[in-house]
């Protein structure tokens, strides 16, 4: 695996080879030059941890997710190569922040990354903030969504391209698509023969709505690298609570070689701070339940859109297929203007909506539908569209 040359990981000088065979040792040194206010007891009392400066995170914060995730997963089982070793994780703010280092760890300014279309356009927009060129791969849409794998092949093996990376959102986010079992197989064999590493966006992957049984998730993979990107905003349904993780794993030369570089990138920008740090125990008590609420809630909301447009009169709004997530897509009637259907909602209801493309949709006529709000609010909002979407057609 080639990394990019924006990270130094030239020799240490003489000083750092000998303070760290000292520490090897059980020496305690004291530093001349220590301007660790914590140490010195000049911190707030509010604030009066000792700042350890973990560049991969607090110890005891990857123990404790690394407990987490190897108790959720499972990861005791045959299916998984082994269980989860705190050190392979990097704690940080958001999984954007994530995708932010990890180009920075493969990437030159010129090079690509690969990322899905319909999708969310956070990839691109910090692709281009890092000097990164995205790349689009296309799903298609029959019935499910699926990767179009000849076509990321015909991509992969373009040399000129320059691509780095391959961004699989498992499941995407607005399609709710997870990346299916055949399609598995082949993109780890492909990055695997092209030098390409794997970014594993899985934020949504216990939102199961509409899934196949074969789903699995790409942390823990040993096949290729992987980086598998997962946090608390989207497992406590709280945007706010600004903890998230990369987990890395695959061959153990290229797992030793990425994490010698991310340590890098870690310890310029610094890992979650400690008034972050000691709320993760509260946290992590409350993941599963508000995994399960959410759960419910969608599952809910999404039985409610199947029966309304069952029952709607000459109904001409259908809902795709959503395997998991939070979010469904909508097909309406494509005579139908995006921004005229956009538009008449907010003028006639005050609802606000996002068509298709503003996810790179191939064609007019779709729209992203939350399943998250509450329930009356839920079907006044669908029931609204519908009635719109009836207006505008007959006034064509």
């Amino acid at each position: 695996m080639r990394f990019s040359s924006r990270v130094d990981v030239s020799e240490p000088n003489p000083i750092i080879v000998a303070q760290r065979k000292a520490v090897s040792q059980g020496i305690k040194l004291t530093k001349l030059n220590d301007s660790n206010p914590t140490v010195h007891a000049l911190a707030p009392e509010c604030l009066s941890g000792r700042y350890t400066a973990d560049a991969r995170g607090p110890q005891e914060a990857r123990e404790l997710i690394a407990d987490f995730i190897n108790k959720r997963d499972n990861r005791t089982n045959t299916s998984t190569p082994s269980t989860l070793n705190p050190d392979r994780l990097y704690v940080l703010s958001s999984t954007s922040q994530a995708y932010a280092w990890l180009m920075m760890l493969l990437c030159d300014a010129g090079d690509a990354v690969m990322g899905p279309t319909p999708g969310y356009p956070l990839i691109e927009s910090i692709a281009r903030l890092q000097c990164v060129n995205a790349i689009p791969y296309p799903l298609h849409y029959d019935g499910s969504w699926t990767i179009d794998v000849p076509r990321v092949r015909e991509l992969l093996e373009d040399a000129s391209l320059r691509i780095k990376a391959l961004v699989l959102i498992n499941p995407n986010n607005p399609t709710g698509s997870y990346v299916k079992q055949e399609e598995r197989k082949e993109l780890l064999q492909l990055c695997h023969d092209n030098d390409v590493a794997i970014i594993a966006d899985e934020v949504f992957y216990d939102y199961s709505l509409e899934p196949f049984e074969t789903n699995a998730r790409f942390a823990g993979e040993a096949s290729t690298l992987v980086f598998a990107l997962d946090g608390f905003s989207k497992m406590l349904a709280a945007p706010h609570a600004k903890v998230g993780w990369i987990e890395v794993s695959g061959p153990e030369d290229d797992v030793y070689e990425a994490q010698k570089r991310l340590d890098v990138i870690a310890d310029d920008f610094l890992p979650i701070g400690t008034t972050v740090s000691q709320h993760i125990p509260e946290l992590l008590a409350y993941a599963s339940s508000q995994t399960q609420k959410v759960r419910n809630r969608v599952n809910n909301n999404l039985a409610t859109l199947r029966k309304t447009l069952a029952s709607w009169p000459h109904c001409c709004v259908t809902a795709l297929r959503a395997e998991g997530g939070w979010n469904i897509l909508l097909r309406v009637p494509s005579c139908i203007d995006d921004d005229v259907l956009a538009l008449r909602l907010i003028q006639d209801y005050h609802l606000v909506s996002q068509p298709g493309y503003y996810f790179d949709m191939p064609a007019n006529g779709y729209l992203a539908l939350s399943l998250l709000p509450e329930p009356t609010q839920f079907i006044e909002g669908l029931k609204a569209l519908l009635q719109t979407v009836d207006t505008l057609l007959c006034e064509e």
